[in-house]
């Protein structure tokens, strides 16, 4: 009796501490921070510029496309249920990185032709003829060894470039200063990303795992470039992929600074932009207590959360 009354003593104090939790998560308030759109970067303004065409044209382009396939939306609102997210965060991701980074195709279809390109094809990701999985097996990551799941993993040899590798001379070797995923991962253009969900492919392999375990798609290797990158054209597979990522981001800010995003797409929406989201709710935390107030958005997210009532509507 006494051991059943200790374990209930112990449970509900276990429901106390969660509900105490779930008092304290502050949710971020729709809308934006900014009055007006903060300054779109120079080399989205030159990329639309070259492309003889506008901000405009594409948003519009991107949710004419949105707004008549119904195949789309369909697989967006079943992946975004499946990683427990808004269909809205998907939409938005999507907006954006076809207003600023790249123009929509006309149909679904397209971006599965144009994955089906990619097959059989031999890439390799490597930099001054060294393979990621070589560089990789240093000492230098020797930390990373224990990291458990793809995220940590990843996340740990991007630290370890940043910190050791970025724009210096290690071992008679000059390293590039630039991000680990453009020098090592973009056999194509340094810095680029592809598909339906623009994911780069040191995003994907960080996500392999969760994406493995909820949609049940094959792990990715980095020995296996060609297969990395049929998975982020292929438009299913991307969007699982989107889906994952919006979802970390949630997570990341809920468990590290105790803020609930998922309210707000157009912060959703920067992350994925912007990317490293637990750097960044770290951060966040850090300014919190300088005296900031919520997380803002950037000129991405700034557009979903200005179209956001049209950006529903598609759904």
């Amino acid at each position: 009796m006494r051991h059943l009354l200790t374990m209930f003593v112990m449970a509900a104090a276990m429901l106390a501490g969660e509900a105490n939790i779930a008092r304290a998560m502050d949710v971020v308030p729709p809308g934006n921070r900014h009055a007006e759109q903060p300054a779109v970067p120079g080399a989205s303004v030159r990329r639309t510029k070259a492309g003889k065409t506008s901000f405009d044209a594409k948003y519009e382009k991107v949710r004419d496309l949105l707004a008549t396939d119904r195949e789309l939306i369909g697989k967006i609102k079943s992946i975004a249920a499946q990683y427990g997210i808004a269909p809205i965060h998907m939409v938005g991701a999507i907006v954006g990185e076809h207003t600023y980074n790249v123009d929509a195709y006309d149909r679904l279809q397209s971006y599965y032709i144009k994955a089906a390109s990619y097959a059989g094809d031999s890439f390799r990701f490597a930099y001054n003829g060294q393979r990621v999985d070589q560089f990789v097996s240093r000492p230098e990551f020797s930390a990373c060894e224990g990291k458990k799941g793809s995220y940590a993993l990843w996340s740990c040899r991007e630290t370890v470039w940043n910190r050791q590798f970025k724009g210096k001379s290690v071992g008679g070797v000059s390293y590039p200063d630039n991000r680990f995923s453009a020098v090592f991962f973009q056999p194509f253009y340094a810095g680029q990303t592809f598909g339906l969900g623009q994911i780069n492919p040191l995003t994907a392999l960080m996500l392999t795992d969760t994406v493995a375990r909820v949609s049940g798609y094959d792990r990715l290797d980095e020995k296996d470039a060609a297969g990395v990158y049929q998975a982020i054209m292929d438009p299913d597979i991307s969007l699982a992929y989107m889906a994952a990522s919006l979802r970390h981001s949630i997570d990341a800010y809920k468990q590290i600074a105790g803020v609930d995003i998922s309210g707000n797409p157009g912060i959703t929406a920067t992350l994925y932009n912007v990317g490293n989201p637990d750097a960044r709710a770290a951060d966040f935390v850090r300014r919190r207590s300088e005296g900031a107030g919520w997380p803002e958005e950037n000129y991405y997210g700034w557009l979903v959360n200005d179209k956001l009532a049209e950006l529903q509507g598609l759904l």
